[in-house]
């Protein structure tokens, strides 16, 4: 069944935010803080891993590093775009919006739990190559196994965060059911070093969440999410400029 693992994901999810959720009830207040550093700190390795798999090689038995010139021009040209629309003001915007209605007026990290949450389980190369394999094939195994992950990352969102984890779910199965649906019209465009590429990218901005979590910094990761998009208009410039595929 094509969809079933975004199905599977959104439900791991929504079962791991319930289990948080009980779970914060019966928590003291220090204990909160704590298991958010624990969060950044997973987050921030994972991104660090996710990153490093992607920018460096192992030639002739010696290290070196590629696509740090893409990265470096993503970011930036992510971020003057993402600045530019606002995506991060936007976001809030939408979990205030979100938390009135819901009346969680008295819930001061709603918000927070909302966008922190929905970037972790929409960024990231299990996000993209588990929608395409299962758009494509059927095969939701990839999907199935992000789902395990976001279940668990969801309960200690939720411990720590509040029910704002709750409203991720929305992002999560627009982005990777859109991903699904249309798998069969974007595959072709795709390449594998593409998706590599775009995979790199997130993965710097998974980093970019672990930092917020740990240090309690602001790291306007929303309005970075574009950079994950323009290593797709170099591969489309490459085709008519050979020295930009170079990057």
């Amino acid at each position: 069944m094509i969809g079933l693992g975004t199905i599977v994901n959104v439900g791991t999810v929504f079962a791991g935010t319930t289990v948080g959720l009980l779970l914060k009830n019966g928590l003291p207040p220090r204990f909160e803080r704590t298991i958010l550093q624990a969060l950044g700190l997973c987050t921030f390795f994972i991104g660090i891993g996710g990153a490093v798999s992607g920018l460096v090689t192992v030639e002739n038995g010696a290290l070196s590093t590629q696509h740090t010139m893409l990265l470096v021009l993503s970011l930036m040209i992510g971020a003057l775009i993402g600045e530019a629309i606002d995506i991060e003001a936007r976001l809030d915007r939408m979990g205030e919006a979100c938390k009135r209605k819901f009346g969680a007026g008295g819930d001061s990290r709603f918000v927070e739990g909302f966008v922190t949450a929905s970037l972790l389980f929409c960024v990231g190369a299990m996000a993209i190559v588990g929608s395409l394999e299962d758009g494509l094939n059927g095969n939701p195994s990839i999907l199935v196994a992000k789902a395990i992950l976001d279940g668990i990352a969801a309960i200690v969102f939720a411990a720590s965060l509040g029910k704002g984890v709750y409203l991720s779910i929305a992002p999560l199965l627009v982005y990777q059911g859109g991903i699904t649906l249309l798998a069969r019209f974007i595959r072709p465009w795709l390449s594998d070093a593409l998706i590599g590429q775009v995979s790199c990218i997130g993965s710097v901005l998974i980093f970019a969440i672990g930092f917020n979590l740990m240090f309690d910094k602001k790291v306007k990761v929303g309005n970075l999410l574009p950079a994950m998009f323009v290593p797709i208009l170099f591969f489309l410039l490459g085709r008519i400029f050979p020295a930009v595929a170079a990057l």
